[in-house]
């Protein structure tokens, strides 16, 4: 089992910028690959980030690529998601999740083990 506490969120104006912190607990969190998911109201939840377990490789969805930027640091068992020039589309509730697999470059959210309890972000105009 891993547990998944995200950090991090508030309220920010359009063209702001964000950090989300995710702190993994439980089995070694080096052993996982990591993504961000968002789900906005009357949305499905939505892929926005992945990054291998060594942090290697770092897979984004287009709406974000550019502005959005993931990591993370095994020694503190902590994966980051910096979210510079937000827009108020960005708006959601933003998930840490974990998978037991090899490849980053998975999207579907339904492929992911570990879930954390998510963070509001909102983007005002």
């Amino acid at each position: 089992q891993v547990q998944l506490v995200e950090s991090g969120g508030g309220l920010v104006q359009s063209g702001g910028s964000l950090r989300l912190s995710c702190a993994a607990s439980g089995r070694t969190v080096s052993n996982y690959v990591m993504g961000w998911f968002r789900q906005a109201p009357g949305k499905e939840r939505e892929f926005v980030a992945s990054i291998s377990r060594s942090g290697g490789t770092t897979i984004y969805a287009d709406s974000v690529k550019g502005r959005f930027t993931i990591s993370r640091d095994n020694t503190k068992a902590t994966v980051y998601l910096q979210m510079n020039s937000l827009k108020p589309e960005d708006t959601a509730v933003y998930y840490c999740a974990a998978r037991t697999g090899v490849s980053a470059n998975v999207n579907n959210p339904r492929l992911y083990d570990y879930w954390g309890q998510g963070t509001q972000i909102t983007v005002s105009s």
